[in-house]
């Protein structure tokens, strides 16, 4: 996928997405919250085709079920998303993981990997978004967390063996 950015002064900033299957569209970012969403005429590329207006709000929750937050495919065991040195991880907690009956805060998972779970989604898909200390960890939740690459490996180790 590329994407090609442009501030629009006095306005925001214009991202251009070229997927891999080969669709082209435009997200405007208005400077007031609001995104209008593009797609690129195929039969002529100077021409864009308005599909969608989202206030702040609604584009946030639009992005979250994007990026899975809300529904992760059966397909895909692990997920990965890459902000320069941040990465956030999904990942399943199998039922023979070390973690399994102890809290966030008693396995000290911050201190001891560096990471941080922010999200946790339970075997009857409710999400627990920024989950505290006291929070227990359970076989067949997927846990979102966040960190270096480093870290995270250091995590899923941690969590499913000790150290």
């Amino acid at each position: 996928m590329n994407i090609g950015e442009t501030d629009l002064p006095g306005i925001g900033r214009k991202f251009e997405v070229s997927a891999r299957s080969g669709d082209q569209m435009v997200i405007i970012i208005h400077d007031d919250g609001r995104r209008e969403l593009y797609r690129k005429n195929p039969d002529d590329p100077d021409e864009n085709i308005s599909i969608a207006t989202f206030d702040d709000d609604e584009a946030r929750h639009l992005a979250g079920i994007i990026g899975g937050m809300t529904y992760k495919p059966k397909a895909l065991e692990t997920i990965e998303v890459a902000l320069d040195d941040l990465v956030i991880e999904w990942f399943k907690l199998e039922s023979d993981a070390r973690c399994i009956g102890n809290t966030i805060g008693n396995l000290k998972v911050r201190e001891m990997t560096g990471a941080t779970i922010i999200a946790v989604i339970d075997k009857g898909h409710q999400k627990h978004l920024i989950p505290g200390p006291d929070f227990p960890l359970v076989a067949g939740s997927t846990l979102i967390a966040a960190g270096e690459r480093a870290q995270l490996k250091m995590l899923k180790m941690y969590l499913r063996k000790g150290l």
